[in-house]
């Protein structure tokens, strides 16, 4: 029996997990997704052709290969049917599953996630206003619906009308309008309609596909440091995002995991709310963002921008047990005369080379490198120039990984395999 590799965010998200994913599909029968939802947004360059892809695993484009969503995604039927849609994806059936156990997103769960956010005022933790928080929330509190349910709408309108009036002082007070039951049971049918042909239970698909020594490949969304138990809590997603995750939200055990791959970015960015040790408020940051384009795949908003944390990819990379690490975007690091590399923190005056569980008061502990002119488009090892390998060999000395994959640019050629 084959044994399932997996791709991982090592940062905040938006680390570039998607063109790896796609420069790796073709090698791979299989692409599972295992949590998140379309908060997620994962980028695709193919030469001039730009997919942004946001609940569809990024193997889509691999015409042989099978996509699935597993039990631990949230899954707004409104947001892939337009995802679908909007990408002329016409040839899913046979090559998109998505579980039935996967629980549903609907409108209502969005204005909850707006109205909190809005009542949070200075205190808001920036979600996407999605519904993910909301979706996941009912899931644990056992009031959540399950995609399986729009095989009976009626069943499931009912079910829901009855959730609202239970808690109609609540909606009252967000000020969340629900739908009558007509509006409901005509929405749930358009959403039964398209999606009941690709519903099933995508655990034991799972479990066939390793049994016929299929090769897997597992997709992580969002970052390690999201992670709703690791990360920067509160200023965190609402899932596991981290390996283990995959576990649960597809329903295999630890011992179906291979090789796990960490996907890093050649410096930080971070969207929304919450501690970020190596934000430069400086020319260099805004140099970064420019640069590398940071702007959020799902919300539009500008992102974030610092210099590598060596502390917290040393950490993500223990927590997923990473067998080696893939940095992206090195070329955006082109032309910048020096280099940072966060190597330690300082907390109260002492020096701390462990990540800790709260951010506060936290300052970086740097270390420099030369920088170079030009990596754009390089795919051999060897023609890098010697200060971008020296940045190499200190990103691997800090976190204790070896770096497997180099990306060069935007494209599936511009990446080095070593």
């Amino acid at each position: 029996m084959s044994k399932a590799d997996m791709i991982v965010g090592i940062q905040w998200g938006d680390e570039g997990k998607g063109k790896i994913v796609d420069r790796l599909a073709s090698e791979y029968d299989v692409v599972a997704r295992y949590q998140g939802g379309h908060n997620a947004g994962h980028t695709i360059v193919v030469e001039d052709m730009k997919l942004a892809l946001h609940l569809i695993p990024s193997g889509v484009l691999n015409k042989e290969a099978i996509n699935i969503i597993g039990n631990g995604v949230v899954v707004s039927p409104k947001a892939l049917i337009k995802e679908v849609k909007d990408n002329g994806f016409d040839d899913l059936e046979g090559r998109l599953f998505i579980s039935d156990k996967a629980h549903v997103i609907l409108n209502f769960h969005q204005e909850i996630d707006m109205a909190r956010e809005r009542l949070r005022g200075k205190k808001a933790i920036g979600t996407t206003g999605k519904g993910i928080g909301p979706a996941y929330g009912l899931k644990i509190e056992r009031n959540g619906h399950r995609l399986g349910e729009l095989r009976d709408t009626k069943k499931m309108s009912e079910s829901l009308l009855e959730y609202f009036k239970t808690n109609e002082e609540y909606f009252k007070f967000l000020g969340v309008e629900v739908p009558t039951y007509e509006e409901l049971k005509r929405e749930l049918d358009e959403y039964a309609k398209f999606l009941k042909p690709f519903l099933c239970d995508t655990t034991h698909l799972i479990w066939s596909e390793l049994k016929k020594d299929k090769r897997v490949l597992l997709e992580g969304a969002q970052g390690t440091l999201l992670d709703i138990d690791h990360g920067t809590y509160p200023y965190v997603t609402s899932s596991n995002t981290i390996s283990a995750g995959a576990c649960t939200g597809l329903g295999i055990n630890h011992k179906d995991i291979g090789k796990v791959i960490g996907i890093v970015k050649a410096y930080c960015t971070r969207v929304g709310n919450g501690p970020f040790p190596t934000e430069d408020f400086g020319e260099d940051g805004k140099m970064l963002g420019e640069k590398g384009h940071e702007f959020g795949t799902t919300t539009g908003r500008a992102r974030r921008c610092g210099w590598f944390d060596g502390v917290a990819c040393r950490y993500a990379s223990r927590l997923n047990g990473c067998d080696e690490l893939a940095l992206m975007k090195l070329d955006v690091l082109d032309g910048f005369e020096k280099i940072k590399l966060c190597v330690a923190y300082e907390i109260d005056g002492k020096r701390v080379e462990d990540f800790p569980s709260n951010l506060e008061n936290v300052k970086p502990i740097y270390e420099e490198i030369e920088g170079w002119d030009r990596v754009k488009g390089i795919d051999r090892y060897d023609d890098l120039p010697k200060n971008a390998q020296r940045f190499v060999d200190k990103i691997e000395e800090i976190s204790g990984v070896k770096v497997g994959i180099i990306s060069t640019g935007p494209d599936r050629g511009e990446t080095i395999i070593r």
